[in-house]
C-alpha cells in the first residue's frame, strides 16, 4: 500500500474532492481514503504508485476536479528532557478592573504511570499529562486551578520547538498569589500558558518522530543492497533470517519520515520481487540535524 496526501486545487474543488473520493473508495475496496486529524491533510492510499495515478486521472476527467498530490507530514510530537522551574505574573491595568494572575510552576518529564497505582487526591492524569495541585493557604483560590491548567495544556498544544503538540509531561503548580478584584479566570489561563512555555524552554524540549517495525522480504541476491539502502535512511538493522529457498526478511527499525515511496524504490531495487510491511513502534527523539530541518520547513 502506498500513501499520499492529497488537497483541492482551488476552493471550488474543496466540496467535489469528497464526493469524487467517495465514489472511487466505494468502487474499489483498494481504494482508501482517511482524515488524519493531526495534520487536518486528507490521505489517500492504494496498492501502488500507479493505481493512485490512475485514480487522479479519473477524478480530472470524470468528477472535474483538480487536485494535488503530495507527501504526507508525519505527525511529530515534542518533549522535554529534565525538569525546570518557572514563574509568570500576569499584570495588566485597562483603566477600569484589571487582570492579575500569578502562578508558579516545576516541571519534569512524565514517568511510566505504573498500572493500578493509586493516584493522589491533588493529582490529574489524562494521557501522557499529569497536574499536580500543590496549593496550599489559599494563595490560589480553588476556582482559579482549572484555568491554570488549561492554559498549560493549550501551550503543550502549541509545541515549543516546531508548533507540534508536546508530551509526557508531569507539572506541579506549588505557589502563586491572587488580588480580591482583579484576578479572573483569563489571567489565570494566560499564567499558566506562558509559564509553561518559559518552563519548557529551560527543560531541553526536543523534538520526537515515530519509528516504524519494518520487514522487508527479498530474494537472498539482493539482501545486501536492501541492507545498506535502510541503514542510509537512518534504520537500524535487527536481523535477518531465511524464508523459503532464496528468500531472506530483514526486520529493521526505521523512522517514519524515510519510509514514504519505499515500496515504489524497494520493487525497483529488487527486479519487482521485494516486498514491505511495517507498523509503529514507539517515538524517539529526531537527531539534531534532521530537527534543525524540520523546524526550518516550519518556518
Amino acid at each position: 500500500m502506498v500513501a499520499v496526501r492529497i488537497e483541492p486545487k482551488t476552493k471550488a474543488d474543496q466540496e467535489k474532492l469528497g464526493i469524487a473520493l467517495k465514489k472511487l473508495a466505494d468502487e474499489d475496496p483498494t481504494f482508501r481514503v482517511e482524515s488524519d486529524e493531526e495534520t487536518n491533510e486528507t490521505i489517500i492510499s492504494g496498492m501502488g504508485e500507479l493505481h493512485l495515478d490512475i485514480l487522479v486521472d479519473r477524478m480530472k476527467r470524470e468528477f472535474n476536479v483538480e487536485a494535488n498530490i503530495g507527501r504526507p507530514q508525519v505527525a511529530y510530537r515534542e518533549t522535554i528532557q529534565k525538569p525546570a522551574d518557572a514563574e509568570c505574573k500576569y499584570i495588566k491595568q485597562t483603566g477600569g478592573r484589571g487582570q492579575y494572575g500569578h502562578v508558579k510552576i516545576n516541571i519534569k518529564p512524565l514517568e511510566e504511570v505504573v498500572e493500578g497505582k493509586k493516584i493522589a487526591k491533588n493529582t490529574t492524569r489524562e494521557d501522557h499529562f499529569e497536574f499536580i495541585n500543590n496549593i496550599k493557604g489559599g494563595v490560589i483560590p480553588q476556582e482559579f486551578i482549572p484555568a491554570v491548567m488549561k492554559g498549560i495544556k493549550e501551550a503543550m498544544d502549541r509545541g515549543i520547538v516546531a508548533g507540534f503538540k508536546l508530551v509526557d509531561v508531569s507539572v506541579n503548580l506549588f505557589d502563586g498569589s491572587y488580588h480580591d478584584v482583579d484576578s479572573s479566570e483569563i489571567a489565570y489561563k494566560i499564567a499558566g500558558s506562558q509559564a509553561f512555555q518559559d518552563a519548557a524552554k529551560k527543560a531541553n524540549a526536543v523534538l520526537l518522530e515515530p519509528i516504524m517495525k519494518v520487514e522487508v522480504v527479498v530474494p537472498e541476491q539482493f539482501m545486501g543492497d536492501i541492507n545498506g539502502h535502510l541503514s542510509s535512511k537512518r534504520g537500524a538493522i535487527e536481523g535477518m533470517e531465511p524464508r523459503g529457498t532464496d528468500m531472506q526478511t530483514i526486520h529493521a527499525m526505521v523512522p517514519l519520515a524515510e519510509m514514504f515511496g519505499y515500496t515504489t524504490t524497494l520493487r525497483s531495487m529488487t527486479e519487482g520481487r521485494g516486498q514491505m510491511v511495517m507498523e509503529f513502534d514507539h517515538y524517539a527523539v529526531v537527531p539534531p540535524n534532521v530537527a534543525e530541518e524540520i523546524k526550518t520547513a516550519r518556518g
